[in-house]
């Protein structure tokens, strides 16, 4: 009977026995969508969670049939299932990529992507409650050009359109002015009438919009900074969406979108100013996606770090 544990002595390696059929480098080879559990070292309180994994490395050799992969995704289980991830662990992994890929590879990748959930505050009441927020990590350790980390996220908020409020102000200036035509317009009357459907006959379209950000980071940025960038589009663009809310809160959200009226285009430049002024950027890149409720087409801006 075959002893299990001399097993391995016995079955074939094609990747190591055999040279490819035909011959070339590839810039990356690995797998993606490794599920690990995951707990990270960030800048807020967040809840674990599950991850999906992208670990590749080059293939410089190009005569070899492959890669290890099995090493990638043992280097990858020890990491995920022992200790809370940051950008410092994430760049030791790419290092012991290319360790167990000495002879075959000169370059390594790791990307992280989940869905963090963060508690966030009402706008005036007390209540609060939970926002799942898209995320990825990603290290590139490459032979010339060094290592290089990297934050994506995106934040969910909502636009309301300046040239649909523009037209809704004149559709109700015209009809205060077919319902008011004498000289003597009494404050009380007014105040009537603006309370009243009639007198409010038009409003903006608006439309839940989404911001895309990736942002490299400086090298010494271990701990992940989730909570600083998120708060500073969030506070940039100043009408997230929201979670718990009562009538209090919805009035002051419709408060927020009649003071911050957007196109694309400004909630783009808006992004990017508030990008530019941080010490922590070296680089950065953002689409920002108006999903019309006017059109079934969506409006978009993008701008990268100049």
């Amino acid at each position: 009977m075959l002893d299990s544990t001399h097993q391995t002595a016995t079955l074939p390696d094609i990747a190591q026995e055999e040279k490819a059929h035909i011959g070339g480098q590839l810039q990356w080879v690995g797998m993606s969508d490794i599920e690990m559990p995951l707990e990270l070292n960030a800048d807020v309180t967040v809840k674990p969670s599950i991850a999906r994994v992208r670990a590749e490395v080059s293939l410089d050799d190009s005569v070899s049939k492959g890669i290890h992969m099995s090493r990638l995704y043992l280097a990858c289980d020890r990491l995920f299932s022992e200790q809370a991830i940051d950008f410092d662990c994430l760049s030791d992994l790419t290092d012991e990529f290319l360790k167990s890929h000495h002879e075959l590879s000169s370059n390594a990748l790791v990307e992280v992507e989940s869905d963090i959930l963060l508690r966030r505050k009402a706008l005036v009441t007390d209540n609060a409650g939970w926002r799942a927020y898209p995320i990825k990590l990603s290290v590139v350790n490459c032979q010339k050009t060094g290592t290089a980390r990297y934050l994506s996220f995106q934040v969910v908020y909502s636009s309301t359109c300046p040239c649909s409020a523009a037209l809704a102000r004149q559709l109700i200036q015209d009809k205060f002015d077919r319902q008011f035509d004498s000289e003597t317009v009494h404050k009380a009357d007014i105040l009537q009438w603006l309370g009243s459907t009639d007198g409010i006959n038009a409003t903006p379209h608006s439309q839940r919009s989404t911001a895309v950000v990736k942002i490299k980071l400086n090298n010494n940025q271990s701990q992940v900074p989730i909570e600083h960038f998120i708060e500073t589009v969030e506070n940039t663009l100043q009408t997230a969406v929201q979670s718990a809310v009562k009538r209090a809160d919805e009035q002051a959200f419709a408060l927020r979108n009649g003071q911050n009226l957007m196109f694309c285009e400004d909630a783009a430049r808006r992004i990017k100013q508030a990008l530019e002024k941080s010490d922590r950027v070296q680089q950065f890149h953002l689409r920002v996606t108006h999903h019309e409720s006017l059109h079934p087409h969506d409006a978009t801006a993008e701008a990268y770090s100049e």
